[in-house]
């Protein structure tokens, strides 16, 4: 009997070891991916008033009410509006450092230049904006070429490398303040990154002028970026 119980006994000391040894030589648990807040999303509407945004302020403005409506009230958000003229900005200037996510967690560009393209490598690599990650606050996707209606023209009023124009022409409907039709423009992108004859998400072509039916004829609705600076 008593030799019975040894065996038993050592049998479950060797089945607790087995199993101690197999817990200790297992692989890490994987971790979940990071989740990261939304910093960037395209506006899911305009100011409803063409290229009359209230300024850089009442775009940031949009920004804010938008992404707070979304549950991302907590940042500073900025539009990516260039202005013309004495005191102008530059877009690029304006959205902080990065990195920037989509409201679906995807990265849509490391830095500002990631986002633009500043070196070789980066323009041959590109920042990963298009119609599948150019998603507005409420994770949807903008309609882009071939939709209807197509709403992929979105206000810059930049060139490609993210800065004002210091021409004499308005690419800003008059730093955004103008719903004028047939007066003035705004410098548009498209954030399916086609038509146009360009693949540019922040400069393709001019609207034809500053009134909310300028630039839905144009292929818009005055929707804009946003990006959290902070």
């Amino acid at each position: 009997m008593r030799n019975v119980r040894s065996v038993i006994g050592v049998a479950m000391v060797t089945v607790a070891l087995g199993s101690y040894l197999a817990l200790a030589q297992a692989p890490p648990a994987q971790q979940p991916p990071a989740q990261n807040p939304m910093s960037f999303f395209v506006t899911s509407a305009g100011s409803g008033n063409g290229g009359n945004l209230g300024g850089l302020s009442g775009a940031d403005a949009i920004c804010t009410r938008l992404a707070t409506a979304a549950g991302r009230g907590n940042a500073t958000w900025r539009a990516y509006l260039s202005t013309q003229g004495t005191g102008a900005v530059n877009a690029r200037d304006r959205i902080g450092r990065g990195p920037w996510y989509n409201a679906r967690n995807q990265m849509v560009a490391r830095d500002v230049g990631d986002l633009h393209g500043d070196t070789l490598e980066q323009a041959r690599q590109g920042n990963n904006l298009g119609k599948q990650t150019a998603l507005t606050e409420k994770n949807t996707i903008v309609n882009g070429a071939g939709d209807t209606p197509n709403q992929h023209d979105v206000l810059t009023g930049s060139k490609t490398d993210g800065t004002a124009y210091t021409d004499s022409m308005d690419h800003t409907c008059s730093n955004w303040t103008s719903n004028t039709a047939g007066a003035g423009s705004a410098q548009v992108g498209h954030s399916d990154r086609n038509g146009g004859g360009s693949t540019s998400w922040n400069s393709v072509h001019a609207s034809r002028g500053c009134s909310q039916e300028n630039l839905v004829s144009t292929g818009g609705a005055g929707l804009f970026y946003c990006f959290a600076a902070n």
